[in-house]
This record gives structure tokens, C-alpha cells and sequence, in this order.
């Protein structure tokens, strides 16, 4: 039921943006509501029993340093709610041809030590940042236009962030194995890793599996949702399923509205209401590569040649440097890499509640062109097979999602594009339009808190606060 005489705050989209929107609306006593089209919450942080029954699987999203170090998910101490997270031994490995592999530990200097030729440089282009970690990560995650309570850490980090990834790892490292590792981090961004800014995303998830770890949810990203959830109704919000949302005219009445969707969904939710200036900025809004994913329920750990592969809780699977940057390039120039690029996580090595007794869950998933239709299985499966030896004989069930299949899951996945929207320097500026407020949109109210605003992809609910944030200046205060 929805309130006769309306809300300060309504909100469409249950993903992690929409829930942090509501949650600051509510923290600031105003009355908040949110519509959810699905029959389950989360958006991109959602799990389900997707091959066999007690294998608990990531929908989206998995493995969450973003979530770990989010300003405003740390101050709402959702652990209080339910939320509990779990490090495992080493945050991120990636094995090589060689049979050994680089891992990223939680220790600078540790990781520095296991980088042979590589040690002085990855400490000294590490460990300012890291130090900093608290001052730098407000920094970042919020508009790039705005003015920096702490600009020689900021400068500092812009220093190196904004060149490729390609250019900085031929710059700094000697080794293919610290190469590789940065590599695999950088291409997060689903950028080519000669193209600006791709290094920024390696140097922002190297210093946050530092700072705050790459840590997984216990009971899975779900987690993450309910404590929102939990939380929101302890401070009277309202939280609505299976509302699909044609128009904003089915809304009810009220001060604000904030959409957790992309800028392709909200041209059809406005229709002609919007400017035709500010709707021709909207249709330029580009999409990223999509992404294949598959989740396996198996009969044991994934056998991994490299050791540290085996202690990780995410896995960069793809050779060596030169290797990342072909898969890479190739997805974003619209070809199926001839061979992928692959994230591996693999919860229940340390999350017993994923699966029952004698079993494990995967996750893995691949980069590919947006809305790409081909079945990548064989090629994941060759290139975990190619640094883990008798993994297929281990699958005893698979779960295939291709990009239609995402976006279906998920409609703010255009194209499979999980990230919110291309991610190159110019949409890094204007995400989605050239503003200090990209939030607030011309509608009187409306504003946008998804993905497809700063500071972009992940499960950190940034988007929706500043969004919030905006909208409490405009209306409230």
C-alpha cells in the first residue's frame, strides 16, 4: 500500500544504489519508499540457488572490495544488520604458464617481497596510496568535478591513474608476473589497457585489496541487500516488490524521486518531458562490453597448479601480461577473444553456507562484446582447465548466463554491460552529462542514483548517497 497523501522520498531500483539512496533519505527522518519490478531485491547483489539445491550462487556480483571500502556502507555499520564479511587468506591470485603465479596480499611489503625484480617499484608506487587509503577513497568516489579536501593525495593518485595500464606496468615493472597481476586488476574496467584511464581501476583495486581486503559476504551477496533492507525498515522505510515502473506518472506523490536505473531506461520513463538538449546527451550515454558467466556447483576446490591460486578467493585467469591486453582489446573492439579473460571466485573455500557438505560453488565470467550471443562455455572452461588440471571432471552442474540472459535478470545490465555504462575518460568526466551534480536531471526532483553516475560499477552504494545527498540540498534543507 502506498501513502494517501504521498512521500518526501521515492525511490525505483532495489540494487545497492537504490537502497543506499533510500537508507540516507530515511537517516534523515524523511518519509521513503521503494518500488522493485523483480520479485526478489538486490539488483547486483542478489544470490540464488541457481544449479543444485543448497549451492547458494551470486546472481551479479561476488566479491566486493568496493563494498568493504565504501565510505558510507562503513558508517552505517551493517554488520549491526546482518552483514558479516569474510577475508580469505589472500585477496586475488593469477596464475602463469610457468605453473607458479603472482598473488596480491593483504601486506604492501609482502606483496612487494613475492615480486622478485619488482619489489622497490611496487612498494613505492603502493604504499603512499594505501597509507592514505582513508583521505584518497572519499576522494574518489564521487564526481571527478569537485573540489578535493585532500589534493596532494588526490594529485597523487592522479599522477599515475591517469594513463593506461599498458603504459604503466611497461613503466614500472620488469616482470611479467607483476604485470600480469596489475593487468588482470586494471581490466575491471573493461577498457582496452592501452587506453586512458585503465590504469586508475588497478591502482584503485590493488590499494583497496590493501587497505580493506577483496572480501566476500558470508551467505552471499545477498547479505549485502538484506542488511539494506533491515536497516531501511528499522527507520521506517517501505520497501515494495513486483512494482514495475512504465512511467513516472504510476509513481506516487512526492518531494523527490531517485531512479536506480540507466540513462537508456529513463528516456522511456520520461518520455517527452525531458529537454530535447538533455535527452540528445542521454542517447550518446555508451555501453560497455558484456560479460558470460557461468556459476558451477562442484565435487571439490578447483585444482589449481599455483598455490596461491588455491588460497585466493578471487582468480585472474589469463596468462601472462600480453595476454590480458589481447583479451581485452578484443572484447572491446567487439571480437570473441580467442582467449578470454577470466574472473574465478570461489566462495566456499571460505564460506562453508555456500554449499553443502563435500561440495563447492564457482563463479567465473568473461569478457565479451555487448549483447554478444555466443556460448563461451568451452573457452572459460579451456582456460581454467589450461592452469587447473582435471577441473571438468569436478563439475557436477553449471548455470550459463549470456549478456540476453543478464539483462533479463537484470534490466539495468544493457547489453550484458554490468559496470553501468562505458567507462573510458570521457564518461569517467560525464557520467552521464558534464557536471559537478550529475545526479540531478532537468525534471524538478528527479534525480539519478545508478551506476551510470560517479563514481560508476560496484556494490558501494556511493552513486545513490551522492544522489541523495543532492536531493537533500535541493528540497529538504
Amino acid at each position: 500500500m502506498t501513502r494517501n497523501n504521498g512521500y518526501d522520498g521515492v525511490i525505483v531500483g532495489s540494487g545497492p544504489n537504490g537502497l543506499a539512496a533510500a537508507v540516507r533519505l530515511a537517516r534523515q527522518g524523511l518519509s521513503t519508499v521503494v518500488f522493485e519490478a523483480n520479485d526478489t531485491l538486490g539488483g547486483g547483489a542478489r544470490s540464488a540457488e541457481l544449479t543444485l539445491p543448497g549451492c547458494i550462487h551470486d546472481v551479479c556480483s561476488a566479491v566486493h572490495p568496493l563494498g568493504a571500502g565504501s565510505p558510507f556502507f562503513r558508517e552505517l555499520s551493517l554488520e549491526k544488520f546482518g552483514l558479516n564479511w569474510i577475508h580469505p587468506e589472500l585477496p586475488l591470485a593469477h596464475p602463469l604458464d610457468s605453473g607458479d603465479g603472482a598473488a596480491l596480499r593483504r601486506s604492501v611489503s609482502e606483496t612487494a617481497a613475492s615480486l622478485d625484480g619488482d619489489r622497490t617499484c611496487y612498494e613505492r608506487l603502493m604504499a603512499p596510496m594505501v597509507g592514505r587509503w582513508d583521505d584518497l577513497s572519499p576522494e574518489i568516489l564521487q564526481p571527478v568535478l569537485h573540489w578535493p579536501r585532500s589534493p596532494l593525495v588526490l594529485a597523487r593518485f592522479g599522477w599515475h591513474a591517469m594513463g593506461s595500464a599498458m603504459g604503466l606496468a611497461r613503466g614500472h615493472f620488469r616482470t611479467d608476473s607483476a604485470r600480469a597481476l596489475f593487468a588482470g586488476m586494471a581490466a575491471h574496467s573493461f577498457l582496452p589497457l592501452d587506453q586512458i584511464p585503465s590504469a586508475a581501476y588497478g591502482l584503485l583495486l590493488a590499494a583497496m585489496g590493501h587497505a580493506v581486503g577483496w572480501p566476500v559476504p558470508r551467505g552471499g551477496s545477498q547479505q549485502i541487500t538484506n542488511a539494506l533492507v533491515t536497516l531501511l525498515q528499522s527507520l521506517g522505510g517501505e520497501v515494495l516488490t513486483n512494482r514495475k515502473i512504465e512511467t513516472l506518472r504510476q509513481l506516487p506523490k512526492a518531494k523527490v524521486i531517485l531512479l536506480d536505473i540507466t540513462p537508456r531506461q529513463f528516456l522511456r520513463l520520461a518520455g517527452d518531458d525531458l529537454p530535447p538538449a538533455y535527452r540528445r546527451r542521454l542517447e550518446k550515454f555508451r555501453y560497455g562490453p558484456g560479460v558470460f558467466k557461468l556459476d558451477y556447483a562442484l565435487r571439490g576446490p578447483i585444482p589449481w597448479t599455483a598455490d596461491v591460486c588455491r588460497r585466493a578467493g578471487t582468480v585472474h585467469v589469463c596468462g601472462g601480461f600480453e595476454e590480458v591486453i589481447a583479451a581485452e582489446g578484443a572484447a572491446a573492439r567487439g571480437k570473441i577473444p580467442e582467449r578470454p579473460f577470466i574472473l574465478v571466485a570461489q566462495p566456499s573455500l571460505f564460506d562453508p553456507t555456500r554449499a553443502p557438505a563435500g561440495m563447492h560453488t564457482a563463479w567465473a565470467y568473461c569478457h565479451v562484446p555487448a549483447a554478444c550471443a555466443v556460448d563461451m562455455t568451452a573457452s572459460v572452461e579451456r582456460q581454467i582447465e589450461r592452469f587447473a588440471p582435471g577441473f571438468r571432471d569436478l563439475v557436477a552442474a553449471r548455470h550459463v548466463m549470456n549478456c540476453a540472459d543478464l539483462e533479463r535478470k537484470n534490466a539495468n545490465l544493457i547489453g550484458g554491460s554490468i559496470s553501468g555504462g562505458a567507462s573510458d575518460l570521457w564518461q569517467m568526466l560525464a557520467r552521464p552529462t558534464l557536471s559537478p551534480t550529475p545526479y540531478r536531471t532537468p525534471l524538478n526532483g528527479v534525480y539519478l542514483c545508478s551506476s551510470s553516475t560517479p563514481p560508476g560499477g560496484g556494490v558501494h552504494g556511493m552513486c545513490g548517497f551522492h544522489a541523495a545527498e543532492a536531493a537533500i540540498r535541493d528540497h529538504f534543507r
